[in-house]
């Protein structure tokens, strides 16, 4: 690394220290305490790969040290339920002869409406990229909540959402996947009321996805919100940009620690940079300050 590279790094850490009001680490600290964490970095194919193909998805991923990935749904990378049995093999392939992990799938399928046939369409679409899950070499889905609609009982929708993560939990049993609950939707995206579906929820493979929102630090609190749902937590959490915006990631970090958090920390970036490559970069240095000071 060169002496103007080297000086870059320094710069973005003690930005974000300055940021955070805290005095800066060296960095070597940074990388030692990262190594001896259980969390790792990676990807949601939202904005910032959402125009990658496979290939350039994979590259990129491996240049920046970024090495896992969540597929989102109708991106560039165009693995959807119409790939063919030798397709599927090929993409599960190209994972495996890279260090990126593909996570899985990250689906917009939702289980709230009061339709029955638009719940069966849910259902039936999530059990299919199961099986392309499970074809692809990956371990799980991303499903959500969503909604409660007003003109239904919000006790019956909470039943109903529950239901259906125990239908598609059971089916993704037999494909050894796991149902990922994104914490997400008007009024669903409450904790308390994550928490009153998971209260009926009964197949042990059906987890929840923190989805770093607003209203987690609604009272009584982030970290009260935290652990009343952090016994379902799965292996994936979804963050936006460390250093855009308010979220307290620092005080989520160190809760992570406490509970000895392991798995993928996923960035489902938002903004438009215009260097996306570096600026996975410094999104994964961040993250590695943020492992040192949880430990602090």
């Amino acid at each position: 690394m060169n002496s103007k590279d080297l000086s870059r790094r320094i710069f973005l850490q003690q930005s974000f220290n300055a940021g955070l009001g805290l005095a800066a680490l060296p960095l070597l600290t940074s990388f030692s305490a990262h190594a001896e964490s259980k969390m790792r970095f990676g990807l949601v194919t939202y904005e910032w790969a959402k125009d990658w193909d496979l290939p350039t998805l994979i590259a990129n991923c491996e240049k920046t040290g970024v090495l896992g990935v969540e597929l989102r749904t109708q991106h560039a990378h165009g693995v959807e339920t119409a790939l063919s049995p030798t397709q599927r093999v090929e993409v599960k392939k190209r994972f495996a002869d890279s260090p990126v992990t593909c996570l899985g799938y990250g689906s917009n399928y939702e289980y709230h409406s009061p339709d029955s046939e638009k719940l069966k369409q849910n259902i039936e679409g999530t059990k299919a990229y199961i099986q392309l899950c499970h074809d692809i070499g990956a371990t799980g889905i991303k499903v959500k909540p969503n909604f409660l609609p007003a003109e239904v009982p919000k006790e019956k929708t909470i039943a109903q959402i529950a239901a259906s993560f125990n239908e598609v939990g059971k089916f993704a049993q037999d494909f050894g996947q796991l149902i990922r609950v994104e914490v997400h939707g008007q009024h669903t995206q409450e904790l308390p009321v994550m928490k009153a579906i998971f209260d009926q929820v009964t197949e042990s493979n059906v987890k929840i996805c923190w989805n770093c929102n607003a209203e987690d630090l609604l009272p009584p609190g982030l970290e009260a919100n935290f652990n009343s749902v952090k016994k379902w937590f799965g292996d994936t959490v979804h963050v936006r940009e460390f250093n855009v915006g308010t979220y307290p990631y620092q005080d989520l970090f160190r809760l992570f620690n406490q509970m000895d958090y392991e798995g993928w920390i996923l960035l489902e970036a938002r903004t438009q940079p215009a260097d996306r490559i570096q600026a996975l970069r410094e999104q994964k240095e961040i993250f590695q300050n943020l492992i040192a000071r949880s430990k602090l």
